[in-house]
């Protein structure tokens, strides 16, 4: 398994993970995380909100960085670095804005769909001039 999926995905549930905790803020994944039995962690808001968030955020959008740069799959990239870009933005430029909340849940549903699309179609090896030319096959 590759360390870069293992990071994005690592990053992905733990955003989420962490977005249900905090009912005050999101209460649609908040609530999604009560009927899970996550409710326990209402009382670690604070902690969820301001560290965990951002930290589970960060590894995810450097782990994609890292394997767009590696892979050279540049949609893949912009989508992979889309969410955790999104939830961050929400947290701390956009916050007191009234559309943020969407996009924090848009940047959530994009980080889950991407965790997905890496599970279902890896990216593969390196892309590179040499070896797309002709359909040849690298030696």
């Amino acid at each position: 398994m590759r360390i870069t999926s293992l990071f994005d995905k690592t990053g992905s549930i733990g955003a989420i993970v962490a977005a249900m905790s905090c009912a005050s803020c999101f209460p649609a994944v908040a609530a999604l995380g009560a009927s899970l039995g996550l409710g326990f962690l209402s009382e670690y808001e604070g902690l969820a909100l301001n560290t965990l968030l951002p930290l589970f955020a960060g590894i995810a959008l450097a782990a994609n960085l890292i394997s767009g740069l590696i892979h050279r799959h540049w949609w893949r990239m912009l989508a992979g670095i889309a969410g955790p870009a999104m939830v961050l933005g929400t947290l701390y430029p956009f916050w007191a804005y009234d559309w943020s909340t969407d996009m924090f849940y848009a940047g959530l549903v994009i980080m889950f769909v991407v965790s997905v699309w890496d599970i279902v179609s890896p990216p593969g090896g390196r892309r590179c001039a040499s070896c797309e030319t002709n359909g040849a096959k690298p030696t």
